[in-house]
């Protein structure tokens, strides 16, 4: 059972009631300037939201249409005000809103964002409202529950999920004699170099694996989880990515670029209209789990040639990113503010969230939602997110994770070594961390 979810009786219902209870007796004898006086319908509140999802015409009827009525249906007496962002932006918010003084009660925010602004002393540890980490991982995998917390505490609950994992044409890959989707570094290799097309003059015509299409950062995550090797040391204290695992996975995707030759800097690039894999222009890459969403809307006639597949050297290796949800640690309505990330983090909330975006569901038992079983790549995350790992670490990371796509740069371009790249990107990390 998950306790911390809301339902009548719940360990959240009464974490909520009591901290409710508390804060009434402790300061004003008005109930509502209290914030509330225990009890569902008792939580009460004007607070605020700060979100990077929900973007667009849909996304804001999806939320102030269908989920905040339902919710003010359980709390009549909170009011939410939505503040709509983008990620792009989202920082800049969060960095002023700090300054200000102005935090909104409840924050959505990245996974790798948690630690910096626990840290800060800026989120709410939830444990207060019944949220634990072993109450957690009976909905979440351990690793999403882990993408939540900092220093022993739980600071956020997870919304939905970004994975990144490989994805192959079924039709290209027969073409070339191929049955099944490569199971090693060493096939991935082969295919590639079997799967690029070049005309008569030598200039590229289909890439045999694309990794320019995607962030670089997040690309050499992908190889450097399934190398076996880690971002950091297990307390934290010391980048790990320029280890000789990691390193190895940055010459594999330097020398398929440099030496087999399987795509050309500059074939394509993050601003791609249309992902090589719709177009032709590809035959493998890496991708996110929205390109259903993309072939759905631009190439049906593909669904069926599109093949998921891991990356796999010493182990499987898929990225997880995604959004989740915070409270202030100076909100002055704290259990409406809970109960908000409650309602947004439910099944029945979390899977329109997930669905109007093309996002992978972090709640387990969603795998068998009919949205999840109607796309082929969330359900394909969804399957191995215990293959799934996350970028992050310490506190500093939003400011270190800014260098990590020029240093490989530098080395696909040739500019440095991919020992001398990541043993710059190392030094410039570990110096972010002792400040």
């Amino acid at each position: 059972m998950r306790i911390w979810r809301h339902r009548p009786g719940s360990a959240m219902l009464a974490a909520v009631a009591a901290l409710s209870l508390f804060t009434a007796a402790c300061g004003s004898d008005d109930s509502e300037a209290s914030g509330g006086a225990g009890g569902e319908g008792e939580v009460s509140g004007e607070i605020t939201l700060l979100t990077p999802i929900y973007e667009g015409t849909d996304g804001e009827k999806l939320l102030e249409e269908e989920l905040l009525p339902k919710f003010y249906e359980q709390y009549p007496d909170v009011s939410v005000s939505v503040d709509y962002t983008t990620y792009g932006t989202l920082n800049e918010k969060l960095t002023t809103a700090v300054a200000s003084g102005l935090v909104p009660d409840v924050m959505m925010m990245g996974v790798g964002w948690i630690e910096g602004f626990a840290d800060k002393g800026v989120l709410r540890e939830l444990s207060e409202f019944g949220i634990t980490g072993e109450s957690l991982k009976e909905s979440y995998t351990e690793q999403i529950v882990q993408a939540g917390m900092y220093d022993g505490g739980v600071y956020a609950v997870p919304i939905m999920l970004d994975t990144r994992f490989a994805v192959a044409r079924k039709d290209i890959l027969a073409e070339a004699g191929f049955d099944k989707p490569p199971s090693s570094w060493e096939e991935l290799r082969e295919y590639a170099i079997a799967l690029t097309e070049r005309d008569a003059d030598g200039t590229l015509t289909r890439a045999g694996f694309d990794m320019l299409s995607h962030d670089l950062r997040q690309m050499f995550e992908v190889f450097l989880f399934s190398s076996g090797a880690s971002l950091f040391n297990d307390d934290v204290t010391e980048p790990t990515f320029n280890s000789p695992e990691a390193v190895e996975a940055l010459q594999f995707m330097t020398d398929l670029i440099n030496e087999h030759k399987v795509e050309d800097v500059g074939f394509s690039s993050t601003d791609a209209q249309v992902h090589p894999l719709i177009n032709g222009r590809a035959a493998m890459g890496l991708a996110h789990n929205n390109l259903w969403l993309q072939v759905q809307e631009s190439a049906p006639e593909l669904a069926d040639q599109l093949v998921p597949f891991l990356i796999n050297g010493e182990q499987p290796g898929m990225f997880f990113g995604g959004t989740l949800a915070t409270v202030s640690a100076n909100s002055e309505h704290p259990e409406a503010a809970a109960a908000l990330l409650e309602f947004l983090s439910s099944p029945e909330a979390a899977l329109a969230a997930n669905e109007q975006r093309g996002n992978v569901p972090a709640l387990t038992e969603l795998l068998d939602s009919e949205y999840v079983r109607q796309n082929k790549m969330v359900q394909f995350a969804m399957e191995n997110l215990e293959h799934a790992q996350n970028e992050g670490g310490p506190p500093q990371w939003l400011e270190i994770r800014g260098e990590f796509t020029p240093a490989i740069e530098a080395a696909l371009l040739g500019e440095k070594t991919p020992q001398q790249a990541l043993d710059d990107l190392a030094a410039t990390a570990q110096e972010a961390m002792d400040r």
